[in-house]
């Protein structure tokens, strides 16, 4: 799994993306490249809370930088979540399992 140095501490991708504002940032960057002036106007977040955010995220591998003139473009890189979706694969099939159980047995009493 990637990990975040972030105070001395390893953080998991798994922990990066459980922060909701982080997940708000991402979703907003799987539309289109951002700057920080746009991410903050969706945010509602400080410009300060939204860079610590936006720190956090790169340094995941979950977003990458460009340099426009004056502005940064912030970029989602989604590579890392192959990660979680690789680890979310046996759950998956784990409750399609189930639901096709549940399915028969609903076809049955029909």
């Amino acid at each position: 799994m990637n990990a975040v140095q972030n105070n001395h501490e390893k953080t998991s991708l798994f922990e990066v993306i459980a922060e909701s504002n982080r997940r708000k940032i991402i979703d907003y960057l799987r539309i289109s490249p951002r700057t920080v002036t746009e991410i903050v106007e969706f945010t509602k977040l400080s410009q300060p809370g939204v860079s610590k955010h936006l720190k956090i995220l790169r340094e995941a591998g979950l977003v990458t930088i460009t340099k426009d003139s004056q502005s940064r473009i912030y970029h989602l890189h989604g590579q890392p979540l192959k990660e979680i979706d690789n680890w979310l694969e046996p759950y998956r099939r784990y409750w399609e399992e189930r639901l096709d159980a549940l399915e028969e047995l609903l076809d049955e009493e029909e």
